[in-house]
């Protein structure tokens, strides 16, 4: 589970135990009243263990709370919905996770991406795109004769960034590490870094690159997206992190903007690209 999931899951267990503190009772009376067991409420408010919603309407009740049971059990559900494990999510096939999300990047007026390891979805050219693809059907055991389609289907929303009609507006802000992290082979990632250099002169994107070695004021982390100010993605190995909660928006907002501090721009981010190119070059004369 991510830090962010385990942080919200604690922080639900918190409110649960405040408001048996404001009630001015023991866990003990809290069972006598509840019908839960005394070592039950003891794991729930320790977040070890999730209260169902029954339980969360019996707690309110018992604290006379019970014009919080719709906001409580909203909340719960939030926080069991910020963590979607990949393999369920993938039953549904490759080409049907990178459709889906289209209409969600056309509805977006302000799209903020963060990526330590890798080049952001919706800037990866073709042979990026079926190379990266590739590796995920690979580790989670999908069809490989998916990821073209699938390719195509990411690929269809690039032009949200390079043709824009409307107001749509791109913050991106990456690792310079992210560059040396090669998909596809050497000729594939010198037609990504092209790409980026084009990228880097869109008049709606703004595009940084955290150079190496730089002073940190925040370390880096797992990628992340923020979709206006109405919903955050995150994905992980085992799993993708979900949350239009206003606070953990919030909170990744203020992530970000510390992470974009760090980073150079125009002229110094095409400089850190190019130097990625000069590695290519190097390694290939080698």
């Amino acid at each position: 589970m991510s830090d962010q999931a385990v942080a919200a899951r604690k922080a639900f267990a918190v409110r649960l135990r405040d408001l048996r503190r404001d009630a001015g009772l023991t866990g003990r009376q809290l069972a006598a009243l509840t019908g839960l067991h005394n070592t039950k409420i003891s794991r729930i408010e320790h977040a070890q263990q999730n209260p169902s919603e029954d339980d969360i309407r019996a707690w309110c009740i018992a604290c006379g709370a019970a014009r919080q049971i719709p906001e409580l059990i909203a909340a719960h559900r939030e926080v069991e919905q910020m963590w979607a494990e990949h393999r369920r999510e993938l039953r549904a096939g490759m080409v049907h996770i990178q459709s889906r999300s289209t209409p969600l990047y056309e509805s977006t007026r302000l799209l903020r991406a963060y990526e330590s390891n890798v080049v952001p979805g919706i800037l990866q050219t073709r042979g990026y795109v079926v190379a990266a693809l590739t590796t995920s059907a690979r580790v989670h055991g999908l069809p490989l004769e998916d990821v073209e389609a699938a390719a195509d289907a990411r690929l269809s929303r690039q032009h949200l960034v390079t043709e824009p009609t409307g107001d749509n507006t791109y913050s991106f802000v990456i690792e310079a590490g992210a560059l040396e992290h090669g998909f596809g082979g050497d000729a594939v990632m010198h037609e990504q870094l092209d790409f980026l250099l084009r990228v880097t002169r869109l008049p709606n994107v703004a595009f940084g690159i955290i150079p190496p070695l730089s002073g940190r004021t925040i370390r880096p982390g797992e990628g992340f997206y923020i979709f206006d100010d109405q919903l955050v993605r995150s994905e992980m190995w085992s799993g993708g992190f979900r949350t239009r909660r206003p606070d953990q928006i919030a909170y990744f907002v203020r992530i970000f903007d510390m992470l974009r501090e760090l980073a150079v721009y125009g002229a110094a981010a095409r400089e850190l690209i190019e130097a990625a190119r000069g590695f290519l070059q190097t390694r290939e004369n080698s």
